[in-house]
């Protein structure tokens, strides 16, 4: 069975405690490495000047504590087998949909490779239902 690597759980350990859940949940099924939890002003401003987010320090999911965000990638990497991302993808809803509807009450999980003008294959949020 897969497990996280040091530097994955200490990553992971940053975020909010839905992801972890889910993350946690997903790992017993396919293997994969959490690149990013929290992100601080300079990591974030340097995400936004090298084109891997849209938002300056402090509007990302990233830049809350705990995190709202996390950044994952299948295990090995490959950052062009986009169907790999799509496969953790679909291993990581089916986990976010056994969590009891209390508990996530007024919150949706996002994935960045949903979005329609900026694909984003190992971001996840948390966003709030309005």
């Amino acid at each position: 069975m897969p497990q996280f690597s040091r530097r994955s759980f200490e990553r992971l350990n940053e975020c909010h405690p839905l992801l972890k859940r889910v993350m946690h949940s997903a790992i017993e099924v396919c293997d994969f490495s959490v690149i990013c939890g929290y992100r601080g002003e300079g990591a974030q401003n340097e995400a936004y000047k090298n084109g891997h987010s849209r938002l300056q320090w402090p509007k990302s999911k990233h830049n809350k504590s705990p995190s709202e965000a996390v950044d994952i990638v299948p295990y090995p990497i490959d950052w062009d087998d986009i169907d790999r991302f799509r496969d953790l993808a679909s291993v990581i809803k089916v986990h976010w949909d056994k969590i009891p509807i209390a508990e996530r009450e007024g919150l949706e999980l996002h994935w960045g490779g949903d979005w329609e003008k900026f694909k984003d294959f190992p971001h996840w949020e948390l966003r709030k239902r309005w």
